[in-house]
């Protein structure tokens, strides 16, 4: 009896594991596309902050952003522009979090929706075809927006020579 008891139990926890859990997650390329199709504006052979500025805008409402609050971490030169480090935290209430880049031709990287269990500590790679500027946006409980920015140098284009 006690093995039926067993076997039941175990069947049970395993069809729980394999339905999937409901998670609520927002699709912002659905819902809202201005922000990832937003081109970076070049100026010459210098690349404006126009196009992330736009990005956040279209994502958030607003580009008023509040430089504090968001710890960003990423090298001066990357030897390697296909596969940057880049490490970003929040102590912050936050509602979501972005990262921008304005190196490629699109200027959104990553949106991460956040909850209050969320630990908001990130270690991202991304890939940038020049040298430019890293651009991370918390979107706060009380409305504001707590940015960083990282200018970095890519070597030779990230091809290494």
């Amino acid at each position: 009896m006690e093995r039926r008891k067993f076997l039941s139990m175990t069947l049970g926890a395993l069809a729980l594991a394999v339905v999937p859990a409901s998670v609520r997650a927002a699709d912002f390329r659905k819902s809202k596309p201005d922000v990832w199709t937003t081109k970076n504006v070049m100026n010459g052979t210098k690349v404006t902050e126009e196009g992330v500025m736009s990005a956040i805008k279209a994502l958030y409402g607003s580009n008023s952003l509040t430089m504090e609050g968001v710890k960003l971490k990423a090298p001066d030169v990357a030897s390697n522009g296909g596969a940057i480090p880049v490490d970003f935290s929040t102590d912050k209430d936050i509602k979501s979090i972005a990262v921008f880049q304005n190196a490629n031709p699109e200027a959104a990287v990553l949106v991460v929706d956040v909850n209050k269990y969320s630990i908001n500590k990130y270690s991202i790679k991304i890939k940038m075809a020049s040298s430019g500027t890293i651009t991370i946006v918390a979107q706060g409980n009380d409305g504001k927006l707590y940015a960083a920015q990282k200018t970095l140098d890519v070597a030779l284009g990230g091809c290494e020579g």
